[in-house]
C-alpha cells in the first residue's frame, strides 16, 4: 500500500504538458492505436560507483493499475487555452481520455536487483499514446527510487555488516520524497527509518530516541536522562553531545544503572557532533570500564558513505550508523539522468519496425528493438550482461560489444549460467505478477550484491562491469545509424 492508494486521487496528471500535447496529435492523425515500445534505461551508473540498485517497480505498478483521468482532470484540461486563445484539446480527445485505461504490457527487472548503465529496466509495449502518456510518471518514480536504493547500498557496504537507519525525512524533498526515500533505502539495506508515517505505509522497522531539546529543557543532563529512563525504559539511546560528549556518556551510564537496578537495560548512547573516531573509541572505553558492554554507540551528524569508510580506517567504535540528510537526498547526485526512449513501432498486429534517434554523442544514440537483459553467472559470481534484440534472439556463443567503443568485447562461454532479466508484469493492461514483500526486495539486493566482484563496488574508481549488446543487434544499431546518417541531407 502506498500514499497513492491512500490518497485516493488521480494521478494521471502527473506528467508532462507535452506528452497530452503529443496523445493529442496521435489522436488527432490517427495514429493513436499505432503500437510502440518504449524503454527506461539511465546512461551512467549513479555516485561514480560500479552499479545501481532497481528500485520504484512497485509503485509504477501500483500507478498503472490505478491510471485513469478523472472528471477534475479532464475539467482543468477543457480550461487549458491556446496561443490563440481557443481550447487546446478538443472534446472528443477529452472523451476518448475519460475511458482510457492501462492497456499494455511492462516488463520489468525485479527490485533490488543489480543494473548498470544502458540496460533497460522497463520495457514498455502497447498503443503509442499510452505509452506516451506513462513517461513522465514513470521516470519520476524509478528515477529517484533507483537512486536513492543504491546510495543506500554503498552507505551499508562502508558500514560493513553493521545497522544504518535512515533519518532523513526532516530534509528530504517533500512529503512523498521523504515516504519513497525511506522505502528505497530500505530495499538498499538500511535496517530501518526514523520514518513513522513510511513505517506504517511500508512495515519498515521505525527507530528513534530524543533529541538536544529534550535535554535543553531540563535544569541538567543527569535530570534529563533520568527523566528520560523513567518515561521510556526500553527504548533508552541517551544522546551524549549537548554540552560536554564525555561527561554525557558518564551520565548516560548513570541513567544505565538506574535502569538496570529495575531490571532494565540501557540500549546505548549516540553521538551526533564532534571527532566522532575519538570520541566513540573513548566512549566504549567508558561504557565497558560501567560494565555496559553490550550497548551499542550511535554516530549520525551528515555521515555517508566516504565519512563512514574514512571512520571505519580511523578505528571507530560506532557499531550503529544514522544517515539522513545525505542518504534521503542522494547528496552529492540530485538525479539518476534516467531516460525513455521509444525503440520500436508497429501497425497493430504487425512486424515490429526497429527504430533509433541518432546524435553527435555516442552515449546519446538510443538502442533500437524489443530489448532483453541476459546476465550471466560464474562460481556464485556475476560474469556480465548482454543486451539482445527479443526479435533476433541471443546467439550461442554470446558475444558482448561495449555500445561506446566497438573494438572493446567479451564473449560469454557456452554453457555458462545464465538469467534474463527483464520478467513480465502486465499483459494487456493486467498485473500478472505480484510485488514480494520489502524485506524479500532487500534480501535480493543482498544476495546481488554478494555476488558483484568486489571491485565492483568500490566506492573510489571501481572496476567496470562488463555490459554490451549482444553481437546481432550492434550489427543492426550499426545499419540504422549509418542508415540514417545517409539520409540526412
Amino acid at each position: 500500500m502506498n500514499l497513492w492508494r491512500q490518497a485516493r486521487v488521480s494521478l494521471a496528471l502527473l506528467t508532462d504538458l507535452y506528452q497530452l500535447t503529443m496523445a493529442y496529435a496521435y489522436w488527432k492523425s490517427g495514429t493513436h492505436r499505432k503500437e510502440a515500445a518504449f524503454h527506461l534505461f539511465f546512461r551512467k551508473n549513479p555516485f561514480h560507483g560500479g552499479y545501481a540498485v532497481a528500485c520504484g517497480l512497485e509503485d509504477a505498478a501500483q500507478f498503472l493499475s490505478a491510471f485513469r483521468f478523472d472528471e477534475s482532470d479532464l475539467d482543468y484540461l477543457a480550461s487549458l487555452k491556446g496561443n490563440d486563445g481557443n481550447c487546446l484539446f478538443e472534446r472528443a480527445f477529452l472523451d476518448d481520455l475519460r475511458e482510457l485505461r492501462f492497456r499494455c504490457d511492462l516488463d520489468a527487472i525485479p527490485e533490488g536487483t543489480l543494473v548498470f548503465a544502458n540496460e533497460p529496466l522497463l520495457r514498455v509495449t502497447g498503443p503509442i499514446m499510452q505509452c506516451q502518456l506513462l513517461e513522465t510518471a514513470l521516470l519520476n518514480i524509478v528515477n529517484f527510487q533507483t537512486l536513492i536504493a543504491t546510495k543506500a547500498a554503498r552507505i551499508c557496504h562502508a558500514a560493513q555488516g553493521e545497522p544504518v537507519i535512515e533519518f532523513g525525512l526532516r530534509r528530504a524533498q517533500g512529503v512523498d520524497g521523504g515516504v519513497t526515500a525511506s522505502r528505497a533505502a530500505f530495499v538498499g539495506g538500511c535496517a530501518g527509518t526514523s520514518n513513522v508515517l513510511a513505517g506504517k505505509v511500508y512495515g519498515i522497522p521505525v527507530k528513534g530516541t530524543h533529541a538536544h531539546s529534550w535535554v535543553m529543557s531540563f535544569d541538567s543532563e543527569p535530570e534529563s536522562f533520568r527523566a528520560y529512563a523513567e518515561a521510556m525504559p526500553n527504548n533508552c539511546i541517551f544522546l551524549v553531545d549537548t554540552y560536554d560528549s564525555l561527561q554525557g556518556v558518564r551520565h548516560a551510564i548513570e541513567a544505565g544503572k538506574w535502569l538496570r537496578s529495575r531490571g532494565k537495560e540501557m540500549v546505548g548512547i549516540r553521538l551526533d557532533s564532534g571527532d566522532l573516531a575519538w570520541l566513540s573509541i573513548e566512549a566504549r572505553k567508558l561504557l565497558d570500564e560501567a560494565g555496559f558492554t553490550s550497548a551499542v554507540i550511535v554516530g549520525s551528524n551528515d555521515l555517508d558513505e566516504k565519512i563512514i569508510a574514512s571512520l571505519k580506517e580511523q578505528g571507530s567504535r560506532i557499531s550503529v550508523w544514522g544517515v539522513g540528510t545525505k542518504l534521503a537526498t542522494a547528496y552529492d547526485q540530485p538525479a539518476l539522468g534516467g531516460v525513455y526512449k521509444l525503440t520500436a513501432v508497429r501497425e497493430p498486429g504487425g512486424e515490429w519496425q526497429p527504430r533509433l534517434k541518432l546524435s553527435e554523442q555516442a552515449v546519446k544514440i538510443s538502442t533500437p528493438g524489443l530489448q532483453q537483459v541476459r546476465r550471466f553467472e560464474k562460481d556464485g559470481e556475476f560474469m556480465g550482461d548482454v543486451i539482445y534484440n527479443t526479435a533476433q534472439g541471443c546467439a550461442t556463443p554470446c558475444i558482448a560489444v561495449d555500445p561506446l567503443d566497438s573494438t572493446r568485447r567479451k564473449t560469454m562461454p557456452e554453457g555458462a549460467a545464465c538469467e534474463d532479466l527483464l520478467v513480465p508484469v502486465f499483459r494487456g493492461g493486467k498485473q500478472v505478477s505480484d510485488s514480494p514483500a520489502l524485506p524479500e526486495i532487500q534480501k535480493r539486493t543482498r544476495d546481488q550484491l554478494q555476488k558483484l566482484h568486489s571491485g565492483t563496488k568500490r566506492l573510489l574508481n571501481p572496476h567496470e562491469y562488463p555490459v554490451g549488446l549482444e553481437l546481432q543487434l550492434h550489427e543492426l544499431k550499426t545499419r540504422l545509424v549509418m542508415a540514417a546518417r545517409g539520409s540526412v541531407k
